[in-house]
């Protein structure tokens, strides 16, 4: 569990350095290149911040919280491969998606600290719930 948690980490660094790269590899004059590569990350950052960050503001529930994912990762993803990167680009989009297969399967949501199964444990004589 923490190994997933960790990676999900890298690839939310690694998802902001490709759309900064994207940014800077556009086919534009310099300071809109300069722009984009600034814009573009902290966009991503404002979205993972508000709907997907354990701590953000309006947390969306599984599977909404899918949708903000996937703008980030997806546009990472296809960041690199504007860039000349398909491959980078490919690695990063089934890297992630590998990732939050793993974090559901582990019954996690996606860095909160607590399992989504609240039930309490029987005591001893107890037979239902």
């Amino acid at each position: 569990m923490t190994v997933a948690l960790g990676l999900r980490f890298l690839l939310e660094l690694a998802a902001l350095a490709a759309l900064a790269y994207g940014g800077w590899q556009a086919p534009a004059p310099i300071w809109v290149r300069l722009f984009l590569s600034v814009l573009l990350p902290l966009a991503a950052v404002a979205i993972w911040g508000r709907w997907v960050a354990p701590k953000g503001r309006k947390v969306l529930p599984d599977p909404l919280r899918l949708i903000p994912e996937w703008c980030v990762f997806g546009g990472g993803a296809l960041a690199l491969v504007a860039a000349g990167h398909p491959w980078l680009g490919v690695a990063l989009a089934l890297l992630a998606a590998g990732d939050r297969l793993a974090l559901w399967w582990l019954d996690r949501n996606s860095g909160d600290a607590a399992p989504t199964d609240q039930t309490t444990p029987l005591r001893p004589g107890d037979t239902t719930r």
